[in-house]
């Protein structure tokens, strides 16, 4: 492919970026721009015009994913010999090639995992810690690491950001630990991924031979994703630079959302102070979305104000598309419900199921989900996290429960499950501490939760859940393959589907509770835009107003949805088709989910009747709310599947072994009876 060839591929921004190939270059490229087109173009075209040596040009990225996409796209125009690596990948090959001649020997063995290494060094200054406490302690070594904080400035770093500590230790000992850490490695002749950044730059600036040889190599640098450097990867950077201007960043401060892990866009935002004369390229024509879906991204930026530094204002490329989609659930499982049904019909349409995507806040919402698309019989894949019941907390909570069951069996079991899950750590109140510790607290109050729902029919003890907890995580083992994504916001970054349904989306969740600062809030905002922007051409948001069925209703919609939403899904049942489109379900309450053949929207209004008049009578018999015997959508699951046998109204979303025990019988003679009065009435 000839120059001229190369540059014809392009619009006239992505041009721009591909035509500067000398001096500093920002980018500041909005999602779906063409980015990596951009800049894979640029260097090739480097390469085609004689400017670049392929071997000269070191282009760095953060994920191997993207590395290899880069190196992908540089093969098919053509060129070979760069280096498309990340951070990491390429420090360690530079410190094994330079280790001997610096320092002598072998390379010291990288560590993979630091979890041993944090529990000696908190041994050694007397500090007790169980396997969570260590978690979130290696992440706080790893942020001071990336962060170029040492441990006598840790205290007054923590406090100046306003970080809390973790695991509740204040900062004099988290201090105290990352020096026993430091020891602990030194001890064992071993170095951790962070090491190898620190190390090599350590080198380079004391052996300038050394940096020497290392800049005579590169003499171009390309990074991507530049809003997500820490000032641990800018200060290599600089080694690699040494004092030279050949740097082409790309990035987008509106993408922002690793600062927990040391990320800042202090180094995307001064790049022009840096770099005095830096050509900078605005690339802003969408490519990836509808121009709904864009609208939206936009007015969620807009809405930051003065909080928003940097913003880019897209401008849609792709044809119109459908209305983005705002729900309002009664409670989370009729959100899990609702999402699963919409996701059946989507399917049904000819979406394939590996192009759409569930979003949520945690990995901990994902358990309603795996359970909703797996009773659906959707295929579906967890990414960034573990499935909700291949948890260790998990695991040990259903031990626990199982061994309980028998002697515990006629206990109250609300109660009993409380009782049970407290001798794992279950509390109450969630706990204030962030990271490892808070994710298991909402594991186990997921049981917790579920127990409560069970508990809603009389009768049912510990021997019941445990049976529907086996029943739940066999059924989990959906395939993997051509599933729907389920994935976090923060594991949603860099990636894209035709259908995208972010969840969750009220005060508490998102932004999160812990996000207390004004810094922390613009974040979480952040994070919406990010999970806004990796839809093409579906997107829907949702929430719920409670999070257990019969619950009080005292959820609202996240304010990042003040000033930008016409109309309040709270309140309206179908908004204005001005790209938005606002929605409240019919009924309340959940069955699980649909089966994927059958819409609870399809239901017979006839035999819904006759089953809404049998839960009434049901309900004043044991003295209960109707919705306590069955949830609306249930109802009209059952109203839309008629099942004549016990197999197949099990199999109806919010029945289950339980229910279907209990209910059974009377359920599948009221549907007999709807189906004689048809077959008499010639219907």
């Amino acid at each position: 492919m000839s120059a001229d060839q190369l540059l014809d591929a392009l619009d006239p921004d992505q041009r721009a970026v591909a035509t500067a190939l000398q001096g500093p270059v920002c980018v500041l490229a909005g999602a779906g721009t063409g980015k990596t087109r951009a800049i894979t173009h640029r260097i090739a075209y480097g390469v085609q015009t004689g400017t670049y040596s392929p071997t000269s040009v070191l282009a760095v990225t953060f994920t191997a994913r993207a590395a290899g996409e880069m190196r992908t796209r540089l093969r098919d125009l053509g060129v070979a010999g760069v280096q498309a690596r990340t951070f990491h990948s390429a420090a360690l090959r530079q410190l094994g090639y330079f280790w001997p001649k610096a320092v002598g020997g072998a390379v010291p063995r990288l560590v993979e995992h630091k979890a041993r290494l944090v529990a000696e060094a908190a041994s050694r200054i007397g500090l007790a810690t169980d396997r969570l406490t260590v978690r979130d302690l290696a992440s706080e070594i790893e942020w001071s690491k990336v962060s170029l904080v040492p441990a006598e400035d840790y205290a007054a770093a923590v406090t100046a950001e306003g970080r809390p500590t973790p695991a509740g230790q204040d900062a004099a000992t988290v201090a105290r630990l990352l020096t026993s850490y430091e020891d602990v490695k030194t001890d064992h002749g071993v170095i951790d991924f962070e090491d190898v950044l620190l190390v090599l730059a350590g080198i380079l600036q004391a052996r300038p031979d050394i940096a020497d040889e290392v800049r005579r190599q590169y003499r171009h640098f390309v990074v991507d994703e530049y809003q997500d450097v820490s000032p641990l990867q800018q200060h290599l950077l600089d080694q690699w630079l040494g004092g030279r201007h050949e740097l082409c960043v790309v990035g987008d401060p509106s993408q922002t959302i690793y600062s927990f892990t040391g990320a800042t866009p202090y180094h995307l935002l001064t790049f022009t102070q840096k770099h005095p004369g830096a050509e900078v390229v605005r690339l802003v024509r969408d490519y990836r979305s509808t121009p709904q879906v864009v609208d939206l991204a936009n007015r969620t930026l807009r809405a930051a104000g003065r909080d928003q530094v940097g913003g880019l204002e897209l401008v849609a490329q792709r044809p119109p598309g459908p209305p983005v989609g705002l729900t309002a659930y009664d409670d989370d499982e009729d959100e899990a419900a609702g999402v699963a049904a919409r996701i059946g019909r989507l399917v049904r349409a000819g979406t394939p199921a590996r192009e759409i995507a569930v979003l949520y806040r945690t990995n901990a919402q994902s358990e309603a989900f795996e359970q909703a698309l797996a009773d659906a019989g959707i295929g579906y894949l967890v990414r960034g996290g573990e499935r909700f019941f291949s948890r260790k907390e998990v695991r040990d909570a259903v031990l626990l429960l199982r061994g309980a069951a028998r002697s515990m069996a006629d206990a109250p079991l609300g109660d009993a499950v409380r009782d049970v899950l407290a001798t794992a750590g279950w509390t109450p109140e969630a706990p204030a501490a962030r990271g490892a510790v808070r994710e298991r607290w909402d594991s186990l109050q997921a049981l917790v939760a579920l127990a409560d729902d069970l508990a809603a029919t009389p009768g049912t003890g510990l021997p019941a859940l445990v049976a529907e907890l086996d029943e739940r995580a066999a059924a989990q083992h959906a395939p993997a393959v051509d599933g729907v994504t389920l994935a976090s916001l923060h594991a949603a970054k860099g990636l894209e589907w035709d259908a995208v349904f972010l969840t969750g989306l009220s005060e508490g969740l998102l932004p999160i509770s812990l996000a207390e600062t004004d810094a922390a809030v613009a974040e979480e905002r952040r994070l919406l835009y990010v999970g806004i922007t990796r839809a093409r051409e579906h997107l829907e948001l949702s929430y719920a107003r409670a999070r257990n069925p019969g619950g009080r209703p005292n959820r609202r919609r996240t304010r990042f949805l003040d000033r930008i939403w016409p109309d309040d899904a709270s309140s309206s049942r179908r908004g204005t088709r001005t790209g938005a489109d606002v929605r409240t379900p019919a009924g309340r309450g959940p069955g699980r989910t649909s089966v994927a053949t059958v819409d609870p929207d399809d239901a017979d209004p006839a035999l819904y009747e006759a089953l809404r008049e049998w839960r009434r009578a049901t309900a004043e018999e044991r003295g209960t709310a109707p919705s306590m015997v069955l949830s609306e959508r249930t109802l009209r699951g059952l109203a839309a599947s008629a099942p004549t046998t016990a197999a197949e109204l099990a199999r109806v979303p919010g029945i289950g072994q339980t229910r279907s025990t209990v209910y059974g019988e009377s359920l599948l003679a009221v549907v007999e009876a709807h189906r004689r009065g048809r077959a008499s009435s010639g219907r």
